[in-house]
């Protein structure tokens, strides 16, 4: 079993397929099939069946997966303490940071701003995923640090909580209602929601769970998986929307999209970073956690800067 066996294993088991694997590894489809025949011969057991035009994990493949991530997170682990060893009379730090796209916003911005300032020089590579994928990045080892909505219930990830961001009530420009704020949902009675299919991990974070929580007895509900999605559907007329508010800034400015407050709704999902436990953990990550904390604490709470 070695190393580049685990990682073309990995790659593949984590939805890439062969294919993918290919590409994001740098080695032709072939080698890539051959590590894995050569790893399935070292196990004595076979790790992917075929369907269709994929491939999917056996119960032998499901049982190795979380040993292999953790295998390959642990050398990469190793790898970054000695480069941290070193970069003292060397090369600068890098920060792997994984976080959910419309999260980049403004306070991502200030954080990383000072984030900066403190460790100049330092590298910070940015790869926006979904909260999930966020996760399985940083269960790899692929990325340090994670920024998600919603903690993580795996053990393996230690999730820390950062703040929250507001969801919004968002219908299209023309909607029929033309107030700024309303009392109830029942101004709603006639619209379908647009909202990501519930995930039984996360129940808290179900839009028909929030919804009935706010007097709305039975919401119609299309799933749709894609805020870009969600919002284009939205701007057409084919349902309203419960947004974070940073994912739809642009629209609101061009337009295209209103938001309508609601007296009795009050909802908003936690934001938090998550990181492999563990782990090595260098002084880049507790910096930039304790910074993201800063700015995403209520304005009440935050420090006062020093005159």
């Amino acid at each position: 079993m070695t190393l580049d066996e685990l990682e073309s294993f990995v790659c593949i088991a984590g939805g890439a397929g062969v294919t993918g694997a290919s590409r994001r590894l740098h080695r032709s489809q072939p080698a890539i099939s051959r590590r894995i025949r050569q790893l399935e011969q070292g196990l004595g057991a076979r790790l992917f069946e075929r369907f269709g035009r994929g491939v999917r994990l056996t119960d032998a493949g499901r049982a190795l997966l979380p040993h292999a991530e953790a295998a390959l997170a642990a050398v990469r682990d190793g790898e970054r303490a000695l480069r941290e060893l070193g970069t003292k009379t060397s090369a600068p730090l890098a920060l792997e940071l994984a976080l959910v796209g419309t999260l980049a916003d403004a306070q991502i911005v200030a954080a990383l701003r000072r984030f900066r300032a403190r460790f100049p020089g330092t590298t910070v590579e940015l790869r926006t995923a979904n909260s999930l994928e966020v996760s399985e990045l940083v269960r790899r080892g692929e990325a340090h640090l994670g920024l998600r909505y919603f903690a993580d219930p795996d053990p393996r990830l230690e999730s820390i909580a950062l703040g929250a961001e507001a969801l919004e009530v968002v219908v299209p420009a023309a909607h029929r209602v033309r107030a700024k704020r309303v009392a109830d949902l029942r101004a709603f009675a006639d619209d379908a929601w647009l909202g990501f299919p519930p995930d039984r991990r996360q129940p808290e974070a179900s839009l028909e769970r929030r919804l009935i929580a706010a007097g709305s007895a039975s919401p119609r509900i299309k799933h749709v998986d894609s805020l870009t999605a969600q919002k284009r559907l939205v701007e057409a007329g084919l349902g309203i929307a419960l947004l974070p508010s940073s994912s739809f800034r642009e629209e609101l400015r061009r337009g295209r999209l209103r938001t309508v407050a609601v007296a009795n709704l009050h909802a908003e999902q936690p934001v938090v970073a998550v990181r492999r436990r563990g782990a090595h953990q260098g002084p880049l990550e507790q910096a930039l956690i304790e910074l993201l904390a800063r700015e995403f604490a209520p304005r009440s709470r935050r420090p006062r800067a020093k005159r």
